[in-house]
């Protein structure tokens, strides 16, 4: 295995023309696995329970993820601190290990390591410019000193905020990909897709897309509407998607998070393996050239990812030898109509039922229309209180 010092950077592959498969959502699926708190959905995992962090980056590598991203999500000190969470590790104590953990799988094969930082409680309750840049310095000093591969500022539901990474994390002279969790509609201000990739090129992302908040057809969607703005601008770029591996044509602005089933019932929505194909041929053909996921991927939709894209990259992932193409591999079952299901065109065609006979096609998505500068949405260290949790429901309540 040869030394990550040289290794062709993400920048030199994409250049190449060679196709970037990410990975997958670890902060959902850690938490399914008992690791990680739904609510404040923090990384702690990582320095508490490092070998459940290492075998997820084992199975994405073996299912054909060529970046491992370092699960630092939700990793700022101000984060670790919101709404009363209690933190026995520090934001650099996380860092620090998820860059090792992400280092030493990589190193298991050609895969490169992504330091990642996200959206700010202190951007949320309208602090300076200057002090949410502060938060984003002090996680990339952990990044430099890890020498991680590229750097990615992911999950942004306001361009701004995202730009004022983006400035910050291009200090560091490596490569930047910056993803924000919109759709077509654009930012949480209205900034349009087009215009919110403009303003995150010229800001030093030479990476744009997005990511979690909506589907893959949605995402693709709005890819090519940065695509189209940065073309229409004179500009170029690298072009990213990282969905939800989740059925969502009833969202709105607010993505998944708007759902009445967010977080704990969206099992229904999972895409298939063979959804995952259509999704990695989509956005190849949309000209995106780093095609991963976000939350609800799990290593098999990866590998379908990277079993669609084989005839482009050239190779099937290590997770292929147990998985015929195409269910291929039923040909060996005892049952001959399970045997019949054997052929692409069965899986391609079939259109999967719930198993919920008095269930919606759709849910009505909650509609709250706050954003930045709410004061509902004003953040606290301190633990949400009993009469602040009433007013919660009470609205609830009255929305429905």
């Amino acid at each position: 295995m040869a030394p990550s010092g040289t290794k062709k950077n993400i920048l030199e592959r994409l250049e190449a023309g060679e196709v970037i498969i990410g990975d997958g959502g670890f902060v959902v699926a850690l938490e399914k696995r008992g690791y990680v708190k739904a609510g404040p959905w923090t990384p702690e995992a990582a320095a508490e329970h490092p070998e459940a962090v290492r075998q997820l980056h084992r199975e994405f590598l073996r299912a054909g993820s060529t970046v491992m991203q370092t699960f630092t999500f939700y990793a700022s000190d101000d984060k670790l601190e919101n709404r009363g969470n209690t933190q026995r590790f520090t934001g650099q104590q996380i860092n620090e290990a998820a860059c090792d953990l992400a280092r030493e799988v990589a190193n298991e094969g050609d895969a490169l390591v992504a330091g990642g930082v996200s959206q700010t409680p202190s951007y949320m309750s309208c602090e300076s410019e200057q002090a949410v840049k502060a938060i984003f310095k002090k996680q990339i000093d952990v990044f430099i000193r890890k020498d991680v591969d590229f750097l990615i500022a992911e999950y942004f539901e306001h361009v701004e905020e995202a730009e004022w990474a983006v400035q910050i994390l291009k200090t560091s002279g490596k490569p930047v990909a910056a993803t924000l969790c919109i759709g077509p509609e654009g930012d949480l201000n209205g900034v349009s897709p087009g215009d919110c990739a403009v303003r995150l090129v010229k800001a030093g992302a030479d990476i744009v897309g997005v990511n979690c908040h909506f589907d893959p057809e949605t995402c693709v969607k709005t890819v090519k509407l940065m695509k189209e703005g940065v073309e229409r601008a004179g500009l170029k770029a690298h072009y990213m998607s990282q969905p939800l591996a989740l059925h969502t044509p009833d969202c709105n602005r607010q993505g998944f998070i708007d759902l009445p089933e967010f977080p704990f019932a969206l099992e229904p929505r999972v895409l298939t393996r063979w959804d995952m194909h259509r999704y990695a041929r989509g956005a190849y053909n949309a000209g995106i050239r780093y095609i991963g996921g976000c939350c609800g991927f799990e290593p098999y939709h990866i590998r379908a990812v990277a079993e669609e894209l084989a005839p482009e990259r050239g190779f099937l992932p290590p997770a292929s030898e147990k998985h015929g193409s195409w269910g291929a591999g039923l040909e060996m079952h005892t049952k001959p109509w399970v045997r019949a299901r054997a052929r692409r065109e069965y899986w391609e065609t079939l259109k999967p039922a719930s198993g919920r006979p008095f269930c919606a096609a759709m849910s009505k998505p909650d509609c709250w229309g706050i954003s930045r500068g709410h004061a509902d949405l004003m953040q606290t260290k301190e633990a949400t209180s009993e009469a602040q949790l009433k007013a919660v429901f009470d609205k609830a309540a009255q929305s429905q």
